[in-house]
């Protein structure tokens, strides 16, 4: 999940401006230099890698978040940011994803801890920033390419450095920021598609998003030597409001893709529900995971896939018969790559030998995508028929067509060996070049004469040779340990024991892989000019490959989807669970020992505290809370009876108690911190937990600070629910109608030198929570504390209660309150029947009537 270190890490800096000087990018201190000569072909002169640079001083970003400890089918992108510089803090980010052609646009309007920032950047994994050199101040006072000096670092940047802190900085001169610069990269290089004009509208006046566009590309071309096809990137503009923002912290807090104790582990949502095949249907279920949609429609329209599959077991075998075929295929990656070149040539046969390879990987995909059509064939809801029009498209045909006139249909890709090179070689059919035929005929020889060698030196020697091949090494001979009675003959060079075997080679053969080798170069770099006609074609038609990427995706989250299927939730605007399981918890522990528990929570209650003694499951009560909506609403039925939620814009949470030492931060002030910026992202579509706020300073002010956070959001009218061990705050809150209180209940048993009489239900209980014996001190009498010192507390902890209960009998605020509470209940129990109900019309007047009977009671009974 999101947990690293923050201690200071080198990022280097680079410049593209001309005749850049090597310098640090910041005042801090310095690890040394790294410089290389520049080899690229620029106008603008030649740039220089600067300095690399640590970090030494406290963050200042959003507390408590961490880097997360992601899965190997996570992607990892190149992202350029960049910040405004009015107060509106308008934030543009460009991410390229090189090895899969995804280029996501974003700009957003952020807060002053940048949270939803870093929450695209989760989004879209870097693994190098580049930000203007304009937000890094230089240590030597060198100026920027505008002219100017920075003497301070862009608070961006630092947190931004204090979110990952693995992962290098660079700065790119400012002028190549240029949004017409980048408004052409993207026509250029955006895919033809249905999506095109769409992308296209919705960037074209995003002034900061264009223009980290153009600084990603910049960097790609002068510093990575990476060039892509015109129109063969699929470029996004990615909105943020169709979906549900989870800050970092909470998804480290939650385990949502990275379990906390053990980052190995697979007990996290994302373990719990990942059943997919490929590799592009595991990186959307992360980003979903981590992003829920919030566009209902679209929600229930992959509930019904998920009930098909559910209903019907032929489809839910037949579809997974198709995706097994694709088992471990990234047909992203192998899109990207085909499409992408270098930007400057080089001699070299490896580029081309990876290029022969990879065609042959996706003439294997394509071929296999009418497995998956024919599997959907017959289809009753509506977005599996869509997946199966996507997966029909003509030109799919034609690359498979193409494919097949310029490639054997015996050439397959292998892992490793003489296969694999064999495959590669022989993959281009015969008399499409006649050098190629002989280039191949020459490799053949020399291959033919290996094996000749090693049967005249068998037969010299009355050794069982064999011929091992290495992609770096060539061939080499073999001979088993037990088969070598004494010495090798002399002759034999690099001789080693390696896994039972003695490898060695002789000069001859080191001679002939030479040979080899220079066929094989031959071979591979003409068989590439034919892949590269081939791919230019292709390119024409790469639309589809891609649409035909994002079907598999999406069909293989979804079936992965059936395989956690209990109950189909609904979403009618109240948050409504019968029986819900903690869906982790449900995977780990053995089966029934998971305690259910409801929950409801409407308008009329959307404030709910949490009491209980410690260890009786508040915590695991909110976090199951969390889990089944994020789970919902990616479109996957939930461990529940019954389930019913409302669509949230946004999860916020502040589940930790710990100190931040990092940076610097008590619990307490890391709790402020964060409840700072819940305070300022919450809107009243919000969910909002907060588990034991203000236990970080001293109990008067803790409640003071908890009573004052709780009545702003009581006020907001957010979701939220709030675990304390504060007792005083259902007085101090009791005048809000839309406070109620709940607790986890416990029961009584007789005490014994080994257990303190009470027994943990794990079971959620309306009200609050009554009389707990001082649970406190029992636990303390089990730590053997003297009896004089249990006796003293226990003394004034009664009287303390014994004082308020008096004081809150005799209180008329608590009356009206309790007024206040059945109003409100009853005005949401009524609008709930007008736009909820199908009872017939004599059961739904004996319902309203019983609303009648209980506020009647309410009033008699506070009189």
């Amino acid at each position: 999940m999101y947990s690293r270190p923050a201690s200071g890490r080198p990022a280097t800096a680079v410049s593209f401006a001309p005749n850049a000087n090597s310098r640090t990018t910041t005042g801090r201190p310095t690890t040394g230099t790294t410089r290389r000569p520049w080899t690229g072909h620029s106008t603008g002169g030649r740039p220089q890698t600067g300095q690399s640079r640590s970090q030494t001083r406290p963050g200042t970003a959003r507390p408590g978040t961490a880097a997360s400890n992601y899965t190997r089918h996570e992607s990892s992108y190149i992202v350029a940011v960049l910040e405004g510089r009015g107060v509106a803090r308008e934030v543009g980010m460009a991410a390229l994803e090189k090895d899969t052609g995804h280029v996501a646009l974003v700009q957003i309007s952020d807060c002053p801890t940048y949270v939803k920032t870093l929450h695209q950047m989760h989004l879209h994994r870097p693994h190098l920033i580049l930000v203007p050199d304009t937000f890094v101040a230089s240590a030597d006072g060198a100026a920027t390419s505008t002219g100017k000096r920075v003497n301070s670092t862009s608070v961006l940047v630092e947190a931004m450095e204090d979110e990952f802190p693995g992962v290098p900085i660079e700065v790119v001169g400012r002028k190549y920021w240029n949004e017409t610069s980048g408004l052409d990269f993207i026509q250029q290089l955006c895919v033809e598609d249905d999506e095109r004009a769409g992308t296209l509208l919705a960037i074209v006046n995003k002034y900061y998003a264009l223009s980290a566009t153009s600084a990603l590309f910049k960097h790609a071309e002068l510093k990575m030597n990476l060039r892509f096809s015109t129109g063969s990137l699929r470029i996004r503009y990615a909105p943020v409001e169709g979906t549900m923002m989870i800050d970092p912290e909470t998804a480290r807090n939650l385990e949502l893709v990275g379990n906390m104790t053990h980052k190995k582990s697979s007990h996290t949502l994302f373990g719990t529900l990942n059943h997919t095949y490929t590799a592009m249907g595991a990186r959307l279920l992360r980003t979903n995971i981590l992003s829920p949609i919030t566009v209902l429609p679209s929600i229930d329209a992959r509930l019904d896939v998920v009930e098909e599959f559910v209903k019907t077991e032929d489809r839910f075998n037949e579809v997974k018969d198709a995706l097994r075929v694709l088992n471990k295929m990234d047909l992203d990656k192998l899109i990207a790559s085909l499409a992408s070149s270098e930007a400057r040539p080089v001699n070299d046969a490896r580029p081309a030998s990876t290029r022969v390879t990879q065609m042959l990987s996706l003439r294997n995909a394509v071929k296999t995508l009418p497995l998956l059509h024919k599997a959907l064939e017959g289809s009753q809801s509506q977005l599996l028929k869509i997946i199966c029009d996507m997966l029909s498209d003509e030109r799919l045909n034609k690359i498979e067509r193409l494919v097949d006139e310029r490639l054997n249909e015996d050439s397959t890709p292998s892992k490793g060996g003489i296969g694999a090179v064999n495959a590669r070689v022989y993959a281009v059919k015969a008399n499409c070049n006649r050098l190629l035929d002989v280039a191949r005929e020459t490799y053949r020889e020399n291959v033919g004469d290996i094996f000749h060698l090693n049967r005249t030196l068998s037969d010299a020697h009355t050794l069982p040779l064999t011929l091992l091949y290495q992609e770096n090494a060539g061939f080499q001979f073999t001979v088993k340990k037990d088969d070598l009675e004494g010495e090798l003959a002399r002759g034999f060079l690099n001789i080693s024991l390696k896994k039972g075997k003695w490898v060695f080679t002789s000069m001859e053969l080191k001679k002939m892989n030479a040979r080899m080798k220079d066929a094989l170069d031959e071979t591979l770099l003409l068989s590439d000019k034919i892949i590269q006609d081939m791919v230019a074609e292709i390119i024409l038609d790469v639309g589809a490959l891609y649409k035909a990427s994002e079907a598999v995706a999406l069909l293989d989250m979804l079936w992965s989807f059936a395989h956690a299927s209990i109950i189909r939730p609904e979403f009618t605007g109240t948050l409504a669970i019968k029986s819900g399981k903690h869906p982790i918890l449900e995977i780990i522990q053995s089966a029934g020992s998971v305690v259910p528990n409801d929950v409801y929570c409407d308008d009329s209650s959307c404030f709910q505290i949490v009491q209980g003694p410690n260890m009786s499951g508040k915590s695991t009560y909110l976090r199951q809370i969390a889990l089944l909506l994020i789970v919902a609403m990616t479109g996957c039925f939930v461990p529940a009876e019954y389930a019913s939620f409302r669509i949230h814009d946004a999860l916020l949470t502040r589940l930790s108690n710990d100190d931040d030492i990092e940076r610097s931060l008590s619990t307490f002030a890391s709790e402020m911190a964060t409840s700072a910026m819940i305070l300022g992202l919450a809107t009243p579509k919000s969910l909002i937990l907060l588990d034991e706020l203000g236990r970080g300073t001293s109990p008067r002010e803790g409640v003071g600070i908890s009573h004052a956070i709780a009545e702003a959001l009581a006020r907001l009218k957010a979701f939220v629910f709030f675990a304390t061990h504060f007792g005083e705050l259902t007085t101090t809150l009791s005048r809000q109608p839309s406070v109620i209180n709940l607790h986890l209940s416990v029961q009584r048993s007789r005490r014994s030198t080994t257990n303190f009489g009470m027994t943990f239900q794990y079971r959620i209980v309306d009200g609050a929570p009554e009389d707990d014996g001082h649970y406190g001190l029992e636990l303390a009498r089990l730590a053997d504390l003297p009896d004089d010192v249990l006796a003293e507390g226990k003394r004034v902890a009664d009287q303390l209660a014994a004082l308020h209960a008096r004081h809150e009998e005799s209180s008329e605020s608590n009356q009206i309150a309790v007024r206040r509470k059945a109003l409100l209940r009853l005005r949401t129990q009524l609008i709930q029947a007008f736009e909820h109900s199908a009872l017939p019309d004599q059961e739904l007047l004996d319902y309203v009537g019983r609303f009648q009977s209980d506020i009647a009671k309410v009033f008699v009974g506070v009189r």
